[in-house]
């Protein structure tokens, strides 16, 4: 087994849970702000068409074709008229109390501290993440993270976002080390796993829900528990 100087880490989908995490913030705004008064007939209706908004813009964020900016300020407006709400200082606010209420939450994906505890010792590790800036550090924070990574690298920062092979050279450079010496763990075929191919580094797929896909990653995983068999 082919052994490794330091590990590369996603944050979301990977060791912080967003879809715990964003169901819980989500629920805490429809009551808040009365949405089902404004004809919404139900939280699960607004929960299911924020998935599918949300999924839908981050993938075509990740392929490059619209920009944060986006995502953040038209997400809510996306949603509410989907569901025929047409308000757009609601959507607004609704996009401010979305991003200043989720990083504060504090789920974990299954066995993530367990797992980081028996890393820590064993290899330097960094974040290497496409999520904005300022709201990373707070998730990370919020959820006990913070002191198990060396580094923290974003798109913003780094000057380029995942798939992108510079984004992991400049997270291996920042560390000290080529891109040999490291393996990237995360739960997107496109940015993560395609992303560190880019980069020739090597990765470990977490794909909880066993997914079918053609990609080759050097390790594919279930359980984070899976990487103390591995690491």
């Amino acid at each position: 087994m082919k052994s490794y100087s330091c590990i590369l880490f996603d944050l979301d989908h990977t060791l912080w849970d967003f879809e715990t995490n964003s169901h819980q913030t989500l629920q805490e705004l429809y009551h808040y702000y009365e949405i089902e008064s404004r004809g919404v007939e139900s939280f699960a209706s607004f929960y299911n068409t924020f998935v599918e908004i949300n999924t839908r813009l981050w993938e075509l964020y990740d392929l490059g074709k619209i920009t944060r900016e986006k995502i953040r300020f038209e997400r809510f407006h996306g949603i509410l008229s989907h569901l025929g709400v047409e308000d757009n200082e609601l959507s607004l606010t609704l996009s401010d109390e979305y991003v200043l209420r989720s990083p504060k939450k504090s789920g974990l994906i299954p066995n993530a501290l367990e797992v980081l505890e028996y890393l820590r010792p064993r290899y330097p590790m960094t974040i290497v993440t496409n999520g904005f800036e300022e709201i990373q550090y707070t998730k990370m924070a919020s959820s006990g993270l913070t002191s198990y990574f060396k580094n923290v690298v974003t798109s913003a920062r780094a000057g380029y976002k995942k798939p992108a092979k510079e984004i992991f050279q400049f997270a291996l450079t920042e560390g000290g080390f080529e891109a040999h010496e490291a393996i990237m763990i995360g739960d997107n075929l496109l940015t993560d796993i395609g992303g560190a191919h880019n980069a020739s580094v090597d990765t470990i797929f977490f794909n909880p829900n066993k997914i079918q896909h053609e990609e080759n990653p050097r390790y594919e995983i279930h359980d984070l528990k899976q990487l103390m068999e591995i690491l």
